[in-house]
């Protein structure tokens, strides 16, 4: 048996068709637009990300016949839909979008945050979905108006996804997705009425809460393809790479390398709260019980190295990254804070902006480079500084994934920095192997997350250089951070 993944991420959809043996057989990939239309502003069109998905699972199946459907995706993004016609009003707002700053500095000064905190885990930063909902309801009153009487409803790319699969019959999310809106009771597992009122955002218009793995719905025909398939996996991108590494019990951890890097460490059925990261649910099983990770999340690291491609174009591919940067021994003195759209954890700062610091005449776009990978590293290792020293969580292996974990002078400078070993699977795209992997544990397919994880294959292992964590590097890092901070403002 067989099972077709959908990973709706932040630049294109990946589908890819899993085998029993935890193996790839073909995969599909479609890039989708990037809206940017005022400074600090990133939007999608939803209509772009639905045709998107239609043609990566037409790449993928082709020639491969599936079972069932898991679904991961881009997370906190709020996306506005008609019930009935499946069509958006207008583009979605993306996770990375900081137009709500303003929103959330209203609500930290009336002192909302303590309590927002206690009940989400999250705090009030614009990278969540309700402030953009809150948005939407003070500056786009004629989409507001069919959100309030119905005829619209709201959800983040899974729920939007699982609409256009089913021909519109299901209006759910999984509780991995609802715990990332600000509108979800962690200890609940529900919509909170007390939230949905703070920010506005009328219950009724909300998907569904539906457990991460089991019955969902069915795929319609006459929108997915010809197929008739059920929906049995969903989960948030994040969480959902930490079901595809295996990381199954307390204390696992693991860091993907995207647009953003996110770290996530298992904590079981206890959420364990932090100042400086964020509490979620990793996911919830059939009986809907809750298992959580807590998280830090990074806005920029992979988007920075599309930044030295795009926008200086002093690559040719995200690829050349690695050769160009191994080409110095280090970085010359350069530091690069990539705070193009804020600094998110562990120092939560929507006005920080980009910088850099350390230029000499004698700088190339080598040791820019160079300093681009050290900055991930950099912003890597704060997270789970915080997670060690703060939240006490013992983190004595890293399991590395994404795009970028492909390069082995990135991961060679991760484990140096964190001095502990990073291990790197055969399979880097977790993210949807996990969304496989939870529609086939609810499906049958597979039996037990025990028989998941004896699918995980190591690719190679990285043992971190003695001296290097402190050789003081990371501290001036630290200082390049301060100044990068608060310049918006």
């Amino acid at each position: 048996m067989t099972v077709l993944a959908i990973d709706a991420g932040t630049t294109g959809v990946t589908a890819l068709v899993v085998g029993e043996d935890g193996r790839v057989l073909s995969r599909g990939y479609q890039e989708f637009a990037q809206h940017f239309p005022r400074p600090g502003w990133v939007e999608h069109e939803p209509e772009e990300i639905w045709v998107a998905v239609l043609q990566a699972c037409r790449l993928a199946l082709r020639g491969q016949t599936v079972t069932c459907v898991g679904i991961t995706n881009q997370r906190e993004t709020a996306v506005v839909w008609d019930r009935t016609r499946l069509s958006a009003p207008r583009r979605a707002i993306v996770w990375q979008d900081r137009r709500t700053t303003e929103i959330c500095d209203r609500l930290t000064s009336a002192g909302h945050e303590p309590r927002v905190a206690e009940l989400t885990g999250l705090r009030l930063d614009p990278y969540f979905t309700a402030t953009k909902l809150a948005w939407l309801r003070e500056h786009d009153p004629s989409t507001w108006s069919g959100v309030v009487d119905g005829a619209l409803v709201v959800g983040t790319v899974d729920s939007y996804v699982v609409a256009r699969l089913t021909g519109g019959a299901r209006h759910v999310t999984d509780a991995s997705n609802a715990s990332r809106t600000l509108l979800f009771d962690l200890r609940t597992g529900a919509w909170s009425e007390e939230l949905c009122e703070l920010f506005g955002v009328p219950l009724s218009s909300l998907p569904e809460v539906v457990p991460s793995y089991g019955d969902v719905g069915r795929t319609d025909p006459a929108s997915f393809l010809g197929l008739d398939l059920p929906i049995a996996g969903i989960a948030g991108d994040q969480q959902a790479a930490l079901f595809g590494q295996g990381c199954y019990d307390a204390g696992r951890s693991k860091c993907t390398y995207g647009t953003g890097s996110f770290v996530l460490v298992n904590t079981g059925g206890t959420p364990v709260l932090s100042d400086r990261l964020l509490t979620t649910v990793a996911w919830m099983h059939p009986d809907r019980s809750l298992s959580y990770a807590l998280e830090g999340s990074v806005f920029v690291t992979g988007a920075a190295v599309q930044w030295l491609r795009d926008g200086l174009q002093i690559i040719g591919s995200a690829a050349e990254v690695e050769s160009l940067a191994a080409s110095v021994p280090d970085s010359g003195g350069v530091v690069f804070v990539p705070a193009l759209t804020g600094l998110g954890a562990p120092h939560w700062d929507p006005d920080a902006r980009g910088t850099v610091l350390g230029i000499t005449r004698g700088t190339t776009r080598a040791h820019l480079a160079r300093a681009t990978l050290n900055a991930i590293a950099f912003e890597v290792r704060d997270v789970v500084d915080a997670m060690t020293d703060e939240a006490g969580l013992a983190v004595p292996l890293l399991q590395v994934d994404g795009g970028a974990s492909a390069n082995n002078l990135l991961c060679q400078l991760q484990s140096d920095q964190l001095g502990v070993p990073v291990q790197r699977p055969e399979v880097l795209e977790t993210t949807a192997l996990g969304a496989a992997f939870l529609a086939g544990l609810g499906t049958g397919v597979w039996s037990s997350p025990q028989e998941l994880a004896d699918t995980w294959r190591l690719d190679r292992r990285f043992e971190p250089t003695a001296g290097v964590r402190d050789d003081g590097s990371h501290d001036r890092w630290l200082r390049a951070v301060d100044r990068a901070k608060a310049w918006e403002t």
